[in-house]
């Protein structure tokens, strides 16, 4: 018999140090709390087995080594987002919140809901995604010393060994970030040279925008549609309006993809200038009289669906031929 025919399910909820974990024996909720080790996943699949659907949220980084544990094992593992279970709770009308709970609800959603099977990453793609994570981080420093540059410089008495220090602290995490960024480049070009040069063809983006966008959506190859990719990147805009006098301000579903958003923000003024297509849309918008920033959201929402027809056909940019791609998908 298929050990995979019938799974019990299991509720995992993840924190850094912990997992609280909730299974069912004989129709009776158990919990069960181990540490988020390897010691603590062997405790897990002793009490609970190994044939069962584990259903855990997207934690970061701390779900990811007891997913990859679970997998290995020969067991399902659904990992959600957490605005999923989230709404999920709410529609129930629950309120209150720990961990147990947490657990609770996940087995519920795993029993009641279907979910998509959780599969690893290649491990070059992971390798990346620590690479650009370390690009974040060098970024964030480098912000925070041009930040103390510039309230130095205005000071009325400057010290001149402080301000030496400084911009050497500066000039090092510029070379880092560039050689970061050079590295990551490399590993994603290995991996992805076709698909690059497919992207690439798009007037608007170049070779790191066309890298991190593969990145990011680990190669196009688990996405549906361009709508699942637009939503990842958070790039859904919404405008208050009311009436013809009230303009309030633009703002996009920030639910992750901060380092996606600005590459294409910044890609969005080449396009609306070279790429046809975006160019259409942002004239369009701006003589309706939409916020700039809107239409330049558009924009990067445009090249967003370029991009994902574009790879999934295999056929570079074409200004005819793209929109016929993007209608159909």
């Amino acid at each position: 018999m298929d050990p995979h025919s019938f799974l019990p399910v299991v509720g995992i909820d993840v924190s850094k140090a912990t997992l609280a974990v909730c299974f069912q024996v004989d129709q009776q909720l158990k919990h069960l709390e181990v540490s988020n080790s390897k010691a603590g996943f062997q405790q897990l699949v002793k009490a609970c087995g190994k044939y069962c659907r584990f259903v855990m949220e997207a934690t970061g980084t701390y779900n990811l080594a007891v997913a990859y544990y679970l997998h290995e094992q020969g067991g399902q593992v659904a990992v959600l987002n957490p605005l999923v279970i989230k709404r999920f709770i709410q529609m129930h009308l629950s309120k209150g919140k720990s961990d147990r709970k947490d657990a609770q609800w996940l087995l519920r959603y795993g029993q009641q809901q279907a979910v998509k099977v959780w599969q690893p990453e290649e491990s070059l793609l992971v390798e990346c995604r620590q690479l650009e994570q370390v690009t974040e981080q060098l970024l964030k420093q480098k912000t925070m010393v041009s930040n103390s540059l510039e309230a130095l410089q205005r000071q009325p008495v400057i010290s001149k060994a402080a301000l030496k220090r400084l911009q050497q602290l500066q000039k090092a995490l510029t070379q880092q970030v560039e050689a970061v960024e050079a590295e990551l480049l490399a590993l994603l070009e290995q991996r992805f040279s076709a698909e690059i040069l497919l992207l690439c063809s798009i007037p608007g983006i170049g070779r790191k925008t066309a890298g991190m966008l593969l990145l990011f959506a680990g190669g196009f190859t688990r996405l549906d549609n361009y709508r699942q990719l637009i939503a990842m990147a958070g790039l859904s805009p919404r405008e208050h309006t009311s009436g013809t006098s009230v303009r309030g301000k633009v703002r996009i579903t920030k639910m992750g993809g901060a380092l996606i958003r600005s590459k294409l923000f910044m890609c969005s003024f080449a396009a609306k200038k070279k790429n046809a297509a975006c160019q259409a849309l942002f004239d369009r918008l701006v003589t309706k009289g939409k916020n700039k920033k809107l239409a330049l959201i558009a924009v990067c929402n445009k090249l967003l669906k370029q991009a994902f027809a574009i790879v999934k056909s295999g056929v570079p940019y074409q200004e005819d031929f793209t929109s016929k791609l993007v209608l159909n998908s």
